[in-house]
This record gives structure tokens, C-alpha cells and sequence, in this order.
């Protein structure tokens, strides 16, 4: 066995899942203002997504529901809509930051059932067998332990409870992700992704998360495709959209020379000359999700 696919020894397996961990709450940290600027072109381009999540989902009045990684809370609060007064949303985001991006969209939207809280999904600070159901868009494959996450998950639900998360598909469905760190892999400001490390295609296998969610303790496990396509007007506004919603790749492309970045932009707009429309560009994408109990 090479040192490259060698396992950790348990302490530093630990190490390094605690560094992962305080690199991603710094980097959604730093995102949580330009989810709030960019919210609801991203609400837009992912309808199809949190239309599906609730759907499958099928909260009823009454329920208590729990949402993991909310960002700006759009899934939840579809969610809630359904739930009534005498149901309860937990919004739930580990970056402060976030949090408050989803209470003021709440405020905005009128919301009385919902409940924001600073949660860390592999550490969930909730009762067991105490939610009706979970949903997470987009957050799952971000952690640094997804199997532990998903250990708490199924703990806190009660019995019979689902569970509705979504996930990015492999990158050659969604290129408007993995063009950008293609390039910048080539171009050496990013590292090539390792297996099984936290990541936007860290799941994006459809049996690797199927077997998260069995070694969890789910049984009943059903996964779809779901096509969503992001509008940009211009090369600019997709550079924008990067540096102050796109995480890891937002963080790095930030720390390039003035000139680096132009010569980035420039890459990408050659590679995206195909998903040229009318006004811009419409650039596809594929979330993998999954409904379980």
C-alpha cells in the first residue's frame, strides 16, 4: 500500500478531521455574506431540487422537521409553509454566520414557526427520537465525518421518520463546479481532490452514499437525479458568483494576483463558450438525492 492511500492512524485521522472541520467553518464563515447577495438567483436555480426535497420529504401540520446546512434557509422554509403553527422548523447552519443569513430571510418572509440554532450535524445538540423528519440540501458531503453526521441524523429522528438530503452529482454533470477547479488544479493553486475528503463531489457517488446512509442505520433508501440549470449574464458575473458564494474555490481564487484572475476568467469563458443562451450563460447541473428512514 503507497503512502498516498496509506489510513491514518486513529489520532491522526482525528487531527486531521478537526482541521478540516475549523477550514470549512472559516470558509462558510466568510461565504455567509455573498449567500445573502446571491440568494435568490441560487433559490432559482434550485427549485427543482427543494421542490423535490419537500415532496419526498411530505412533511405534515404539526411536525417538528429539522433542516441541516440551511445557508439561507429556502428549503426549510418550504417546508415550514407546510408545517403550520403548530409545527416547528429547526433552521439549523454550524456557521454562525449562516444562521443569521436564514433568520433575516425568515423575518423577511413572515415566518412564526421556525427556530434558528448554531448546530454542528456530527455533534447535534437535540433530544433522540425527537424530530419527525431531516432535510439538508447541499451539505452532507461539506463534513468532515459524513458517516458520523449521519449517525446523529437517524438518532434524532423518530422511528419511521425520513430523511431527504441532496448531494452534487459526478463533475462531468455539473460543470459550472468543476471547470473552476479543474483549472485552477491545472494551473497549481489547488491540490487535486483526495478520496473521501470533504468536498462539493465528495458524495457524488451514488453508492458510496448509499452506503453512508446504510452504515447509519437507514434501510428504506430511494436516489433520483435531479437536473438544475445557473444563469450568469457574462464572464464577470459567474467570477463574482465564485469569489463570494462557490467555498473552498471562492477562498482560493480570492487569494490570486489581479493578473491570475483575469487569466482565469479568460480560461473559463473559452471553456464555457457551449452553454452560451441568450443572455448569458445557462450552465447545467445534477444534484444526486436521496430520501431514507
Amino acid at each position: 500500500m503507497s503512502a498516498s492511500t496509506r489510513p491514518l492512524a486513529p489520532e491522526k485521522e482525528s487531527h486531521e478531521s478537526d482541521r478540516q472541520r475549523r477550514t470549512s467553518f472559516d470558509v462558510w464563515e466568510a461565504m455567509a455574506p455573498g449567500w445573502e447577495r446571491w440568494r435568490a438567483q441560487l433559490a432559482r436555480a434550485l427549485t427543482p431540487v427543494r421542490e423535490w426535497l419537500v415532496a419526498e420529504l411530505a412533511p405534515q401540520p404539526g411536525q417538528t422537521v429539522l433542516e441541516i446546512g440551511a445557508g439561507a434557509g429556502d428549503t426549510g422554509f418550504a417546508a415550514a409553509a407546510i408545517l403550520g403553527e403548530q409545527g416547528r422548523l429547526i433552521s439549523s447552519d454550524f456557521s454562525p454566520a449562516m444562521v443569521e443569513v436564514a433568520r433575516r430571510r425568515g423575518i423577511e418572509l413572515g415566518l412564526t414557526n421556525v427556530d434558528h440554532r448554531v448546530i454542528d450535524a456530527e455533534r447535534i445538540e437535540l433530544e433522540t427520537d425527537s424530530v419527525d423528519g431531516v432535510v439538508s440540501q447541499s451539505s452532507y458531503m461539506l463534513m468532515a465525518d459524513p458517516a458520523l453526521a449521519l449517525a446523529e441524523t437517524r438518532r434524532v429522528l423518530q422511528p419511521g421518520g425520513r430523511l431527504a438530503l441532496s448531494v452534487w452529482g459526478a463533475p462531468e454533470d455539473n460543470p459550472w463546479a468543476s471547470i473552476g477547479g479543474r483549472l485552477l488544479v491545472e494551473r497549481g493553486h489547488l491540490a487535486p481532490p483526495e478520496a473521501g475528503a470533504p468536498g462539493i463531489f465528495a458524495m457524488a457517488s451514488e453508492d458510496r452514499t448509499r452506503r453512508l446512509l446504510e452504515g447509519a442505520g437507514f434501510t428504506d433508501i430511494r436516489t433520483e437525479n435531479v437536473p438544475v440549470r445557473f444563469a450568469y449574464r457574462n464572464d464577470d458575473d459567474y467570477m463574482r458568483w465564485v469569489v463570494e458564494v462557490a467555498g473552498p474555490l471562492a477562498t482560493v481564487i480570492r487569494g490570486l494576483p489581479d493578473d491570475e484572475q483575469r487569466a482565469l476568467k479568460d480560461l473559463l469563458a473559452n471553456e464555457f463558450g457551449s452553454f452560451e443562451a441568450d443572455e448569458g450563460y445557462s450552465v447545467p447541473g445534477m444534484a444526486l438525492t436521496a430520501v431514507a428512514s
